[in-house]
């Protein structure tokens, strides 16, 4: 009897989605809107003049509980100045093969260079492609910013970049809900890199002008 009553039980969840409306995605001509707070690819930041805040402490390399950041950090010099202070990191990358999205290397990052965006589109068809390098991950340069290296901008020392971030933060405000989404990603030119989801775009761009051109 048990038996019986459990058939009709999972007939009745299947005749019950019967007559619910289907909803369809039509991806990935319209991505899906994923939450603000959506934890995504990673973005390495910038201060406002374009200089990098990541100082290469690899803070969020020990954070990591799937070992997949590696950080070399550099010296900074006056002639070669990557970030404020004396330290940059010559060397990130962040294995998306490993990564679990967890975000305890952003908890660790104490300047908020690394925060997450809402980028989704990882997929690769060869492992070495996740394998993002510090070029891939770093921020566009927005209007006024300008590319490293260069003196800094800001101040006289690190301290004057750090005590006007809350009125002055760079590409690290909102990053969470960074136009470097899903068919929106921009980056600045880098010659020899292949930037992630830059061929996914065109693609899509090309693939729905042909759909408008045959409707």
């Amino acid at each position: 009897m048990g038996a019986i009553t459990g058939t009709f039980k999972g007939f009745g969840v299947t005749f019950s989605h019967m007559f619910k409306k289907v909803v369809t995605t039509d991806y990935p001509f319209k991505p899906p809107v994923s939450a603000p707070r959506y934890h995504g690819r990673h973005i390495l930041n910038r201060h406002p003049d374009g200089l990098e805040k990541c100082i290469g402490c690899e803070l969020c390399a020990w954070a990591c509980p799937a070992d997949a950041i590696y950080v070399e950090g550099g010296d900074n010099t006056e002639e070669q100045r990557f970030s404020p202070g004396e330290r940059y990191a010559s060397t990130y990358q962040i294995n998306y093969a490993r990564c679990i999205f967890c975000g305890l290397c952003i908890e660790a990052c104490p300047t908020r260079s690394l925060t997450m965006s809402n980028e989704y589109e990882l997929a690769r068809d060869n492992r070495q492609d996740l394998i993002f390098t510090k070029e891939q991950l770093l921020a566009p340069l927005l209007e006024g910013m300008e590319q490293p290296p260069h003196p800094m901008r800001l101040g006289d020392s690190e301290k004057d970049y750090y005590v006007g971030a809350l009125t002055n933060p760079g590409t690290s405000a909102g990053a969470e809900r960074s136009p470097m989404g899903p068919g929106r990603y921009q980056v600045e030119e880098h010659p020899g890199v292949t930037f992630p989801g830059a061929e996914q775009t065109e693609q899509r761009s090309a693939a729905a002008a042909g759909k408008g051109g045959k409707a």
